[in-house]
Order: C-alpha cells, then structure tokens, then sequence
C-alpha cells in the first residue's frame, strides 16, 4: 500500500472535484496517470455545499467508480468523508485512504463520531483538511482523535481558511497556521490544496510553488478532462495536461546544502538577521516605556485610551512608507494591530493601578 510518507517530495493526489460520470473519472484517471507524476487519484463522492439545490455528490455509485479506476491504473485512491455512513460505504467500497473536509473539521462531535467508526480498522490512511475558520486547536484537535483512535498515517491537508477580507483568494492561505500546525505535529505529513485556497486556475501554479518552498510534503489539485463543464467548482480545475504542465515548472528545492561556503555565508546572514531582531527588541521595549508615560499623563488629564484619528494616520503613514520597500500591506496591518493593542493593554493597566 502507497503512503505518502514513501514517496520523495512532492506527493501529488489528483483528480476531479467531483466524480460525475463513470466515462469521466476513467477518462481522468487515465490522462492523470500518462503524466508519470501522480501518485493517487482523488474524487468527490459527496460534497457539503452552502447551500441546497446545488451539487451534492453524485452519492454511492461513485465509489465504485474510483475504486476501479484505481485498480486500472494501479494508483491508490481517495475520497472525502463527512460522517459514520459515508465511512461505512467507503470502507465497504474498498478504500482504504480518505480525508476529512474543512466543514467535518470544525465540528469536534463529527470528527469524533468518525474517529470512533474507524477505531480498529487497518492500513487506513487519514487525511485531515484544516476547519474551514482559522483555529489551529480545532486543526489539532481533529488530528489527536484521530491518532487516538489507533490510526497511525493520519497526515493534515492544507486548504485555506474562510475570511471576508481575503480578495484574491477563494480561502485566505494564512500561512503561519500550517507552520503551527507542523510545529505541534513535525512528524506528520502536510500538504497544500491550492485549487482550494485559490478558487481560479491562474493563480494555481503560483501558490504550489510557495507551498513546495515552504517545505510541504505534497500538493492536492483538482483536475477534470473539461474544467469549464464541471458540474462543481468549475474555475478551480484544470486539465491534466495543464497540471503535468504546472508540475514540471515547480522547482523543487532542498532545506540543507553541504556546500561550506553556502553555509559560512548563510550563517554570516543569519548573524547579522540577530543583531538586527535585539535592536528591534531594544526598541520595541524603549516605545512601550513611552507608551506608559503617556497612559499616565492621559490618567492625569482625564484623556480617553483610544484616538482614533492618531491612530488612522499612524497606519496611513506607515502603509505608505512601507509600500515604498516592497512590504506587504497585511504585514504591516498586523504589526502594526500588535503593537496597537499592546499599546492600550499597557495604558489600561498604568490608567487604572
């Protein structure tokens, strides 16, 4: 049996959003596996849609469908799995590989309920999809029951996370909740679904390519023989000739080198990157002191804590500066929401001592 854990960076899963037809999952199946770079075939068999009247899955027949085409082409395959009767069917079915969606993930009772279907079965593999709202616990918690259950391949995919300010994405990437996640859990394999993060085909092969730098274990992308046909999620797919396409442009590159004048260079770098981070520091603890002589003197005078006018042009002033070296814009709104805030819990506390 294929695990992801055997297979040299990056482990790629692939296929459509949906299994529609027969004819279609075969059709997909086989072109996947003529790129010589997949190494499982991927389907949905029921999909939780935000609203009704929608696309929910072509259902149980499906299952059949993926399974043999897995055996035709002699890849594992996967599907997704919501509760304890679609893990009965799948597992009936033969599958022996499923994930858990963003919308099981949030709901602690769920993920339970098919940890517990699950418990004693063996040679599953279990991949879990991050909450669809941005909590890493949530993202721990799913995996934990999971590993409690005695599944020992249980590995985390991630999709992105729902967000009203996200403009260019379908799903915020939020990248430092998947590096928190490896932290709590570094022996896991994690990897990207940037067809969902995306939401639209142009920006696939660009956020592949930040997951592979960021050392992730794999990608899953959603391929289908005619995207703009999709019966589900249509601007998110792509061919397989397009996806053989994005997987031999990724560059793939290594977290060491043993070359000693790299590393000497590096380390030089790094030398220079720790001075640089105790001046902030020494700085960063310099304006909090201010910052307390001014919550005093507010206190004296009966002035409010928040000002919001000051507060707007320090964040007008600053965008714009940092937008002349090339910053991002929501780098520069959370540092400057972090200090904000730490800002007023010191002159809360010197206000009201």
């Amino acid at each position: 049996m294929t695990l992801i854990r055997e297979i040299e960076r990056p482990f790629i899963i692939a296929g459509p959003c949906s299994a529609e037809t027969e004819e279609q999952v075969f059709k997909t199946a086989r072109l996947l596996k003529e790129t010589g770079k997949v190494h499982m075939l991927r389907a949905g068999i029921w999909k939780p849609r935000t609203r009704p009247n929608s696309f929910e899955g072509i259902g149980e027949p499906g299952l059949a469908w993926l399974i043999e085409a897995g055996k035709e082409t002699g890849l594992p395959v996967i599907t997704e799995v919501a509760n304890a009767h679609h893990v009965q069917l799948a597992l009936k079915a033969g599958f022996k590989k499923l994930w858990i969606g963003a919308r099981t993930t949030v709901n602690p009772f769920t993920v339970q309920e098919i940890a517990e279907s699950l418990h004693g079965v063996k040679d599953l593999e279990i991949l879990v999809k991050n909450p669809v709202n941005p909590d890493v616990n949530l993202w721990i918690g799913a995996i934990e029951r999971f590993m409690q259950a005695g599944i020992a391949e249980v590995h985390a995919i991630h999709r992105g996370f729902s967000s009203f300010k996200s403009k260019r994405y379908r799903n915020e990437p939020m990248w430092e909740i998947p590096i928190a996640l490896k932290g709590e859990f570094p022996k896991i394999k994690l990897l990207c679904d940037p067809s969902h993060i995306c939401g639209r085909r142009d920006l696939l092969a660009e956020v592949s390519q930040k997951a592979i730098d960021l050392i992730y274990d794999g990608l899953m992308i959603e391929s289908h023989i005619t995207p703009d046909e999709a019966w589900s999620d249509a601007q998110q797919q792509i061919t397989p000739d397009q996806l053989n396409t994005l997987l031999e442009n990724l560059v793939i590159r290594t977290e060491y080198s043993a070359d000693d004048t790299f590393k000497k260079n590096l380390e030089a770098l790094r030398c220079e990157i720790n001075a640089i981070d105790q001046e902030l520091l020494n700085l960063l603890i310099k304006r909090m002191q201010v910052v307390q002589q001014i919550g005093q003197y507010k206190g004296k005078n009966q002035i409010t804590i928040l000002q919001p006018n000051r507060w707007e042009d320090i964040k007008a002033t600053h965008l714009a500066l940092a937008r002349e070296y090339g910053l991002s814009d929501a780098f520069i709104e959370k540092y400057l929401e972090a200090i904000h805030l730490e800002s007023i819990r010191l002159q809360t506390k010197v206000m009201n001592e």
